[in-house]
């Protein structure tokens, strides 16, 4: 049996990031397999992570990336001890102006591949695995401008909440990670914050992944990075829904 991590979106962002730090993590692992479509970019992890890598380079948006990962589970009987679901994109704009095919992508990638990755892995987890899947502060409430990124991360938490319910029996931990901006390629496919505003509100990738990971291993089932997010999360509990739209509209230069 191969004791194994997995992460999708390993190419660049938070899932490179996992990829870097969860080696640190796990001591005893086999392998690590990185899932991406950038073949060269995941190639260059081999560079910096001292334990050896196995490349799935695909499409997540396709059927045979998840044929062929789910034959070597089967294959080398796989553990997989951890599993992060980081493959994601957002776009910024309303639903009049974002093309229709970049809005199911969003939808396809960052809900479907994520649920059908998790299916193919759930029966090689055992008790003490963790699924660490990235959602984001955007899932805290509906946002005009954003509205089918934040609405398809809503669908991540609340996916990840129940899940855990379902397999804490196993001793299989889930967490949800919901940060907010974070000083990746993000905002190149979004649609861009000014460079003053990405230095003021972004987050590092290696901070909001090291409490990610500190999170996952006491068992949280969400982790969220810094003060402003931990402070919107309880605002989205409290304040009313209308509200809570109508600062969002604000927040995105909605008219």
């Amino acid at each position: 049996m191969v004791k194994i991590a997995i992460v999708t979106g390993a190419s660049s962002g938070m899932g490179r990031e996992f990829a870097l730090q969860i080696p640190h993590l796990y001591k005893n692992l086999d392998e690590l397999w990185v899932v991406a479509r950038r073949t060269d970019r995941l190639k260059s992890l081999q560079e910096s992570i001292k334990i050896p890598i196995r490349i799935f380079d695909g499409d997540m948006q396709r059927d045979y990336i998840f044929e062929k990962i789910q034959r070597e589970l089967e294959r080398v009987q796989a553990d997989v001890r951890m599993l992060v679901n980081a493959a994601g994109y957002g776009k910024i704009g309303t639903v009049r102006e974002i093309d229709t095919k970049e809005q199911y992508g969003m939808i396809d990638l960052n809900c479907t591949s994520l649920t059908r990755m998790t299916c193919i892995c759930l029966p090689y987890c055992t008790e003490g695995s963790r699924i660490v899947n990235l959602a984001s502060a955007a899932a805290f409430c509906a946002q005009p401008g954003f509205a089918v990124y934040a609405a398809s991360k809503a669908y991540v938490l609340r996916f990840s909440q129940g899940l855990a319910k379902e397999v804490k029996k196993q001793g299989i931990l889930v967490t949800a990670v919901c940060p907010g901006p974070v000083q990746t390629e993000f905002f190149d496919r979004a649609g861009s914050l000014s460079a003053g505003e990405k230095q003021a509100l972004c987050a590092q990738p290696e901070d909001v992944v090291k409490q990610a990971l500190t999170d996952s291993v006491h068992g949280k089932c969400l982790s969220v990075y810094g003060l402003p997010m931990k402070g919107s999360r309880i605002l989205s509990k409290i304040l009313p829904d209308n509200l809570l739209t109508w600062a969002m509209m604000k927040i995105n230069h909605v008219e």
